[in-house]
């Protein structure tokens, strides 16, 4: 072995899921076993469980899961009516399925610009969207904030909005799931007429596959999503009422998300620690994130920003520590050959465009020790110069 061999550093990981496992240990193996002794692998008694604690988790009265976060805010269009000639307006930061869902219903997405502070969609802006679309004879008929990275959008400022403008606010907490603004737990929040989240197995609460669901209080909502869910479903799977599709939570990832639950809160408590060391460590020399009085963060990511044109070589720096770095979102949905066509709000998305060129994640998990993080602060400090 090299002399350069020996000194390379340990590389630590961005998300940490096999320590998490670790922790689940023998509950793990045991809740996946009792799925594979009674062989009710689709929408087995696991799936209701999950439903009910996810339901007393957040405060939602109606749980519905389903095969992904993609998945969740399609069936919300589907039941919704939503289609050609109806506007959605979406922040243009964030991952495409935000938009792709509006898009593949046939419905057009109109894209509204960010908050510098907080990555979430501008309220004014999300206005200015609307105005957009009545200029183009679209009918804007919902908003889909997303609480990017774990934290919350303005619900208030939004629900306003949607009042204002008739919309309905179907809120993206893909990221968010546990988070919470002024007192109220995203999937139980009153200003929202439904909330969709992903378990994708990076998220502060995944499962070991894909997965998600979506929370409201509006019984008869719920009972289309359920419907839709299974091929849009009457009384019986060949009784069908609607055009739905396949979109259910497999009865083994119900089981592994029933048991990651348990660890939840703590896992809460742990990354919010991470992210105010983080933020001890790194404010004096990096844009560091900020959580607005009266919300709580669940840092499915610790995106910070730094000066333009200097972030490739400020990765390579991280990585030659054994240190990996994340770009979340080096394109605007905007700025994508796919969405590009679609209608933006009057004057551009500066913010988008420019965000898009400054951030960068640090890696973020529940089980991130002090001593590694302590090590990630230690390279970024170095890495511009401080």
């Amino acid at each position: 072995m090299t002399q350069h061999a020996r000194l390379q550093p340990t590389p630590i990981p961005f998300i940490d899921v096999a320590a998490q496992r670790r922790a689940l240990g023998a509950r793990l193996d045991e809740a996946v076993a009792r799925v594979l002794g009674h062989c009710q692998f689709i929408l087995g008694p696991e799936v209701q469980t999950l439903e009910a604690e996810l339901g007393a988790f957040c405060g939602a009265s109606r749980v519905v899961t389903c095969a992904s976060g993609t998945d969740a805010l399609s069936l919300v269009l589907m039941a919704k009516g939503i289609g050609p000639g109806d506007a959605v307006i979406c922040p243009s930061f964030t991952f495409c399925a935000t938009a792709e869902v509006v898009a593949l219903h046939r419905a057009t997405p109109v894209f509204a610009d960010i908050d510098a502070a907080t990555f979430n969609i501008s309220v004014e802006s999300a206005a200015a969207a609307v105005d957009e679309a009545k200029r183009r004879g679209l009918r804007p008929r919902m908003i889909i904030p997303v609480d990017l990275f774990g934290l919350p959008a303005d619900h208030d400022g939004i629900a306003a909005l949607a009042k204002a403008e008739g919309l309905f606010v179907l809120d993206d907490a893909a990221q968010a799931f546990g988070a919470t603004t002024k007192g109220r737990t995203l999937g139980r929040d009153g200003l929202v007429g439904a909330t969709a989240t992903s378990f994708f197995p990076a998220k502060p609460l995944g499962c070991y596959g894909d997965g998600g669901a979506i929370f409201t209080d509006d019984e008869e909502l719920a009972g289309v999503l359920r419907s839709l869910r299974v091929h849009g479903h009457g009384s019986d799977n060949y009784d069908n009422v609607r055009i739905g599709l396949t979109s259910r939570l497999d009865t083994i990832q119900a089981a592994v998300l029933s048991e990651k639950l348990r660890l939840f809160p703590d896992e809460i408590r742990a990354r919010d620690a991470a992210a105010r060391r983080y933020a001890e460590g790194l404010a004096d020399v990096v844009t560091v994130p900020r959580v607005p009085e009266g919300c709580t963060s669940v840092w499915a990511q610790y995106t910070i920003r730094i000066p333009a044109g200097t972030r490739d070589g400020f990765a390579a720096a991280l990585r030659q520590d054994g240190i990996p770095t994340a770009v979340y979102y080096p394109i605007p949905l905007h700025r994508q050959v796919a969405y590009r066509d679609f209608p933006t709000a009057a004057g551009g998305l500066p913010v988008s465009d420019r965000l898009a060129g400054e951030v960068i994640s640090l890696p973020m998990h529940a089980y991130l020790d002090a001593a590694t993080q302590d090590r990630v602060i230690d390279s970024v400090r170095r890495a511009v110069g401080a």
